[in-house]
């Protein structure tokens, strides 16, 4: 079992990392705030679960051992799996997400893509006595405001938006949408807001 992976950042996008321990490059799922905390950094260490399917072997890396533990806690909610949590992760950040579940919060667990109200319920039911024992501090929302080119920015989020299952043409208009009404949001911002509205 794979604890943690320490090595060169050789490529990086929302939704994908390419960490180099040793000369071989490992292909690491990550989580939007993953991608947050490593963009930039030539040297990382990623917690690493493994997926392992008779069709396909995954990793999936995290900038934070609580972030990880909540990924666990929540593949581990009957029905929701680890692309579903993924994009969870995605949407709020560790905090948010544990205050939404030890609050009861099905409204904004509901606005994350794939989570109807009985998943929402079923997140709360199953994890809210759990999420107290990992020691996480809740928030509420918080909004990222780093200038950035709006061409990358739009490019790199809807690649983003892709490689985490949304169609291209419906990804490309969110986007378009977003940057309308906030010329300066950061790519982490512009997928936050489009999973909430695709």
């Amino acid at each position: 079992m794979i604890e943690y992976l320490k090595g060169t950042l050789a490529d990086l996008t929302p939704a994908l990392a390419v960490v180099e321990c040793h000369g071989v490059g490992y292909g690491v799922n990550i989580s939007l705030n993953t991608f947050s905390a490593i963009q930039g950094k030539q040297e990382v260490k990623l917690w690493i679960t493994e997926s392992i399917r008779e069709d396909a072997y995954q990793l999936w890396g995290f900038s934070t051992r609580v972030e990880r533990e909540l990924f666990l806690l929540l593949n581990s909610v009957s029905g929701i799996g680890a692309g579903t949590s993924r994009v969870i992760l995605s949407s709020m950040t560790v905090s948010e997400l544990a205050g939404a579940i030890s609050e009861g919060n099905d409204k904004m667990l509901k606005s994350v893509k794939g989570i109807g109200p009985k998943a929402a319920q079923r997140i709360i039911v199953d994890l809210r006595d759990k999420i107290g024992a990992l020691g996480i501090e809740a928030a509420s929302p918080a909004s990222a405001s780093a200038p950035a080119l709006n061409k990358e920015v739009m490019d790199e989020a809807v690649a983003a938006l892709t490689m985490l299952g949304f169609s291209p043409a419906p990804a490309h208009k969110a986007v378009q949408h977003i940057l309308a009404e906030e010329h300066s949001a950061t790519v982490e911002r512009v997928i936050k807001l489009a999973l909430k509205m695709l």
